[in-house]
């Protein structure tokens, strides 16, 4: 085994994924396809993931290739803004498009400037704090919201990141996802717990995000911060890395199911307002139907 092949082992095997030999034939098969420079990039990429800085020698020797390869592919990377050149001028560092492939589209200025208006219907709706919220892997990432007027309230905080897993929020995105990719994001049946009410394995995640893709809506009861209950409803945006989801968070004293429940209502009727691009309207699964209690 190269050293290239051991590091990508073990960086699997530390994210709980099934390694080159544990894949098998199927991965045998997918090899055949393999076009070998664009192969080299792709993992060259995946080395920003764990070093602040790559050297032509540190990727020749991680990857198992030669140095003229790690040089060509990485100044290849640097001609598309994919890496750049660090300080020292000696080893490239994460260039911007690298870095915008991972940033939700929703974190941008001027869309959460357009999305405004639509948490400021959202919070007079509801008298609650609202928040808007984008999927980053397996976190929930809060990008904007308005904190309500009420005395006792939730506090608003912006960039803030939670288990995605654990709060309404995330769980309206995770459920936008196919089952194999909620799979790769929990790749061990165990699930961390935030509280004592957080879901704990992935099998109650599968099957809560089904019922939440059927009723269009998440609730939160507690299963983030104790005492914080929250019912979320999708924000579509105009492409897929726009998707972010509108949530409502309360004291436990006004978080009851039958209050969420209504709460959905208002969100839905707050997010239906003209947003980025074409209108977003009922998300998949939006249960138009009287809300249920969940």
């Amino acid at each position: 085994m190269s050293d290239g092949q051991a590091y990508e082992s073990s960086t699997a095997a530390a994210r709980g994924e099934p390694t080159t030999e544990a894949a098998g034939g199927a991965t045998a098969g997918a090899r055949s396809y393999t076009i070998e420079s664009l192969d080299t990039g792709l993992r060259l990429m995946r080395l920003f993931l764990v070093h602040d800085t790559v050297t032509v020698s540190g990727a020749a020797a991680l990857l198992g290739v030669g140095r003229s390869t790690a040089h060509r592919v990485l100044s290849t990377l640097e001609g598309r803004g994919f890496a750049v050149r660090d300080p020292s001028g000696r080893g490239y560092e994460t260039g911007p498009e690298l870095l915008r492939l991972g940033r939700p589209a929703g974190l941008g200025a001027a869309l959460r400037a357009r999305w405004g208006a639509v948490l400021d219907d959202a919070v007079r709706r509801t008298g609650e704090t609202v928040e808007s919220a984008a999927l980053v892997e397996d976190r929930v990432l809060v990008t904007d919201g308005r904190e309500s007027g009420q005395p006792v309230r939730v506090s608003l905080e912006t960039d803030r990141v939670r288990p995605a897993h654990a709060t309404a929020a995330g769980k309206v995105l995770l459920s936008r996802l196919t089952a194999e990719q909620v799979h790769a994001l929990y790749p061990r049946e165990e699930l961390p717990a935030a509280t004592s009410r957080t879901l704990r394995s992935r099998a109650a995640l599968l099957a809560e995000l089904a019922e939440v893709r059927e009723l269009g809506r998440a609730f939160d009861r507690g299963e983030s911060v104790p005492g914080l209950y929250a019912v979320a409803v999708p924000l579509a945006g105009p492409g897929r890395r726009d998707r972010l989801a509108l949530s409502a968070s309360a004291p436990a004293d006004r978080g009851g199911d039958a209050a969420l429940a209504e709460r959905a209502g208002q969100l839905r009727r707050s997010a239906s307002l003209p947003g980025p691009g074409p209108g977003p309207g009922p998300g998949p699964g939006t249960d138009t139907r009287a809300e249920r209690s969940g």
